[in-house]
């Protein structure tokens, strides 16, 4: 569970650096966007 909160905090990091679009979409909820790529196989992420 901590490695997909890491990888959903470093995402939602890396989208508001970004100021990606979908952000507006999703009322500003940068986390809950993040997640939602995650669970949705839209990004990946790997442990090192």
């Amino acid at each position: 569970m901590y490695e997909i909160t890491v990888a959903a905090s470093r995402r939602a990091y890396q989208l508001s650096m970004l100021k990606d679009a979908a952000i507006e979409e999703h009322e500003g909820k940068v986390i809950s966007l993040a997640a939602r790529q995650m669970f949705t196989s839209q990004i990946g992420f790997r442990l090192e």
